[in-house]
Formats: structure tokens, sequence, C-alpha cells
């Protein structure tokens, strides 16, 4: 529960019992819309009551070394007629009450190794300049602990077994590895990624074969990996400052889990434990390092953490992960990997299920974070939130505006707990029946939707970098209301404000905005972003009331689209749609 919005919609029912029990089935799910009514019985906003800070502590770090002022960019714009009825949300920002600077690596997102080259496709490479992701992590995704970045097609290091073991079985399958030296055109090349960072303005954030110091059939399987892995930070020359030692290697769906013991010449257990997984990071980290120190390059590099209270986890190898961990590796990392997908696994979740997990779950993680840290006598690192989507299927949730909506609230949550990185999954997937995790079409939605089309989340996170400043400041709601409004706050370098809002219930509301001790200037801005045809879970958003050409996504006009604007003179005030979030700036 949120128990900032809660203590504020309790200090504002403050006439009547009737008042307070009406209040209580005016909800977006009773049917009742109490957006007439004024948030106390004489229509005035009433006391401002600003609550504690409810986010975590977290340390971005080295993260913030790209941070740069921003001046906010005043967009084309036409003049509407400012709503006229009363406000039953006051959103507050404090200008002068500072959560963090801006990450500028928190709006990052996943290639994969089969979504082309992707630099002969001139659409999704214009989109993805302007999305402005500025960090891509590569090469995935389970497939990093199968990919060997300098090998040919078919052709791995001789010491890589023909067949590994499934973790959950532990029968042997074809290993299927994937190399960076494929110049296929389903595929892409290690040096066309480059080219592809090099086009969009983005910085990399390269995933080792960490695996295959478990299932290589050599010696010394560990010093062979750390070394293989060490030559490409040579190879790289500097170009690439985060890396991470694998990928979820403590699940049996990775490569590596188990490993055929009989095969193994060093004497490593079946399955793999965080006190391995520590020892290994040392070796790795040692060698990596020494190789940038070679060509004078500044290298920072994650380790994997589980993210919960593991302790009475159905997998085994979670339950001691992190102390195990901490045991052998001690403060070696630069910082710490977690991923999560916020919802129940493969559950037809509802949209109240989907937007209600943003804040908790980016909370919770710190949280537990912080935690192990302490528990485990722990240098305090950055954060680095690697893959993150949602797990909901059956109803196309994936690739709808809800979607976007979630997408837009975890990224306010994380600036809002001081995680340092942030990496979406992922920039394009598979259609599975709208089961589909990517931003853009890979070429299989039905409906004659064309190849690299972008999705509704797309459209949501151009607007958020788009509208919000360099630092984020403390912001809240009261009112009625309150319990539906979401909002993140911003200030610019040039003094302009910008303002997230997201309206997760049912019902439009009316929302009005006050900056605490500052004046704003003379006129306000915004878009407002909504779903389309579709029901719940609708493929297409209208911005501005602007709908899409196709049937999924978003007109493909928005980045000339002017602006909804009014005086601030009368008040800051703006209709917000349920459902919906509105992308606001502030003179």
């Amino acid at each position: 529960m949120n128990m900032r919005h809660t203590k504020s919609s309790i200090l504002w029912i403050t006439a009547v019992v009737f008042i307070g029990l009406f209040n209580a089935c005016s909800d977006s799910t009773s049917g009742v819309d109490s957006n007439d009514r004024d948030p106390n019985e004489n229509g005035t906003k009433g006391e401002i009551v600003k609550p504690p800070f409810d986010g975590q502590s977290g340390n971005p770090g080295f993260f913030l070394d790209s941070w740069e002022p921003k001046d906010a960019v005043i967009p084309d714009h036409r003049p509407v007629e400012k709503v006229q009825a009363d406000a039953s949300v006051f959103i507050y920002a404090d200008p002068d009450d500072e959560i963090t600077r801006v990450s500028p690596y928190l709006f990052g997102n996943n290639a994969n190794t089969y979504m082309t080259q992707m630099i002969d496709q001139p659409n999704l490479m214009h989109y993805i300049s302007s999305l402005s992701p500025n960090v891509i992590r590569f090469p995935g995704g389970n497939l990093s602990n199968m990919y060997f970045w300098n090998a040919d097609p078919g052709n791995p290091p001789d010491d890589a077994p023909d067949q590994l073991i499934d973790g959950n079985s532990g029968n042997a399958y074809d290993a299927g590895y994937w190399y960076g030296n494929n110049t296929q055109s389903w595929t892409i090349s290690l040096d066309n990624f480059y080219e592809v960072l090099n086009r969009t303005g983005s910085t990399g954030m390269f995933t080792v074969n960490y695996s295959y110091a478990r299932y290589g059939t050599g010696p010394n399987p560990l010093q062979t990996a750390a070394k293989l892995a060490a030559d490409w930070v040579r190879y790289d020359n500097g170009r690439t400052r985060y890396w991470e030692i694998g990928n979820e290697n403590g699940g049996p769906w990775q490569a590596g889990y188990l490993i055929d013991t009989d095969q193994n010449q060093d004497g490593q257990p079946e399955r793999i434990t965080g006190a391995l997984y520590g020892s290994h990071f040392n070796v790795f980290a040692d060698s990596m390092r020494a190789a940038a120190d070679e060509i004078g390059a500044d290298i920072k590099i994650g380790a994997q953490l589980i993210h919960f209270d593991a302790a009475n986890s159905w997998n085994p190898a979670d339950r001691d992960w992190n102390e195990g961990y901490f045991q052998s590796a001690g403060n070696t990392a630069d910082y710490y990997i977690v991923h999560d997908y916020f919802t129940e696994y493969d559950e037809d979740s509802t949209p109240d299920a989907i937007l209600s997990s943003a804040e908790p779950v980016t909370h919770d993680v710190m949280e537990w974070m912080n935690t192990t840290f302490s528990r485990h006598g722990a240098t305090t690192k950055p954060i680095a939130f690697t893959e993150w989507n949602i797990f909901a299927t059956g109803s196309s949730q994936m690739v709808s505006d809800i979607s976007g909506m979630h997408a837009t609230m975890v990224v306010g949550e994380m600036m809002k707990n001081s995680y340092g990185m942030a990496a979406r999954w992922n920039l394009a997937n598979g259609w599975e029946d709208g089961n589909d995790h990517g931003m853009f079409n890979a070429g299989d939605e039905p409906g004659g939707i064309p190849r690299w089309h972008p999705r509704p989340d797309f459209f949501h996170l151009y607007f958020f970098q788009r509208i919000f400043g360099d630092t984020m400041i403390f912001s809240w709601e009261q009112g009625l209301n309150a319990p539906d409004i979401h909002s993140y706050a911003s200030r610019y370098s040039s003094g302009h404000t910008g303002m997230v809002i997201a309206n997760t219930g049912g019902f439009p509301r009316i929302v009005e905005v006050d900056l605490i001790d500052a004046d704003p200037g003379e006129r306000y801005y915004w878009y407002t972003i909504t779903g389309g045809e579709g029901g719940d879970f609708s493929r297409q958003v209208e911005i501005n009331n602007i709908g899409p050409e196709y049937a999924s996504g978003g007109p493909l006009n928005y980045e000339e689209m002017e602006a909804f604007s009014a005086e601030t003179d009368g008040g800051i005030k703006l209709r917000v749609p349920g459902r919906s979030v509105s992308y606001l700036l502030i003179e």
C-alpha cells in the first residue's frame, strides 16, 4: 500500500463521516465518479501536508558521471481552453527538495542477436535514435552464456562441448552456440552492433559469457573463459565502460547451471552456487581489469545478485546465493545486477495488477539490496536493473498501452529509488500471440503492421525523456482521488519544471499542480497519451487525441506534434483521462 497517498487522503477527509464513507466507495472500480466533488466541503485546497519521502536510498555512483545540465526546449504548441472544473487531486512539487540527479542510463534497452544486422534497417535505426536509450545491453539475455564474441559461425572453441545439460531435467541437449562474427542477415555481428551504438549515440553494456567457465571441457575452464572476456575488453579498446559477468546464472534455464562433471577437469560441482560464482567473478574481474589497464581504459564490472529474500525459494541455487557470493567475492564488483518482470509469471494479469506493481516492486528490490549489503557487511554499490518488463500473458498485455504506462511508472520509480542504470527487455522479440516483449514489431505482428513499427511503450518512454529535466524533485498528491494519481517531478537547469502524471484509475481526473515556494512562468505545455481502440489492452495510443494509422502503436509524426498549452495565470490545471499519462512542462 502507498502510505503517502493514504495519509494524504485521510488528512483531507475531515468534514463529516458521510463524506468519508462516500469517498471510500468512489474509487476507480466502483462505478461512481467523484471527480466533480471538491476535496474539502468548501472547495478549497485545504492544508498542504508534505509526507515523508517514501523511496529507498540508493547509490547511482559512477552512472551519474555522464550527467549533464539540461535546458528545457519549449515545444511547438497549440493554446487550448483551460479546464474550469474544480480539481479533485492536487499535485505539489518542491523545486528545492532534490531527490537525485537523473541518470541518463535509466532509459536503456536490450538488443539481441536475432533482430537482423540492424544497421541496414533505416526505420529501426531512426526509431532507436529518436528514443535515445543512451545505453543498449548486448548480446542478451540467456544467449550471452552461449556467445563467443570472436568466433565464426559453426566454429566454437574446441573445449566447448557439443551438448549442454538442461538445468531442470538434467538431460543433455544440443548447444546451439552464437557467434560474434556472424554476418548473416537474420543475426548481427559484433562489429555491426558497435556501429549501431555509434549511429544511435548510445553506449554499450556487454554481458560476457560466464557459463563457458562452467561447461568448458579444457584443463582450466575458468582461466580460459576469463581470458576470452579479457580479450573482448582489449578488442573493445575503451569504447565500452560497462560490463557484466554472465546472465541469470543461478537459474535452471541457463547454460552452465548444471554441468557434466565427467567432462569437467577442475573439480567444479554439478550445480552452480553463489559462492562458486563469486570466486569465479574475482578471476574474471582481475583478467578484465588487467586488460583494461593495458589499453588505458576505465571499465566497470557488474555481478549478479538475487533481488529478493530467497531463503525459501523453489530454486536451491537462489537460497544462499547472495551470502555465498559475498563470502567469496567480497567487494570486488563495481556494481550489482538485478532483474525483475514485475507481474506473476504467465498470468493473465489485469490492468490494475500490472500498474499497481510498478511502485512496490521497484521499492522492495532496492530495499532488499540495502538489506543484503548490511547483512553481509558489504559496501553499498550502484544497482543496475539490466532486465525488466512484465510477465503478464494471454491478453496482449506486453504490447499494450498499459505496458507503456507501466514502463513510464517504473522509470519514475527507478529514479525515486536511486538506481544507477536500467535496460528494459527488449527492442524486438517475437509476436507469440501478443506475448511479445519487443518495443518494435520484428515483422511477425498480424494486421499489416510494418516491420519495426513502434509499440505503445516507445511513445511513452520517448515523451518521458523529452519532458523530464535533469534533477528529480519531491512531489506528492493530495485530494479525494489522490490514490489514482502518481506524479514524478523534475527540475531543469534552465529553471523549468518537467512532470509525468499517471492516472491509473478508470475515471478522468481534474488535476491542479502547485510549485512550493516558486512562481511558474507564463505558460505550461503537455502531451497526454491514452489507449486507443481495443479495450483494456489496446495496442494503440493516442497523443493529444491524435491516433495511429495502423492497428498498433501511435501517430508517426510524434516528433513534430504540437503540445497543448495554457497560461499559468489562474492555476496549472489539466484533465487527465482514465488510464493515461500526461507529460507536462512548466515555464
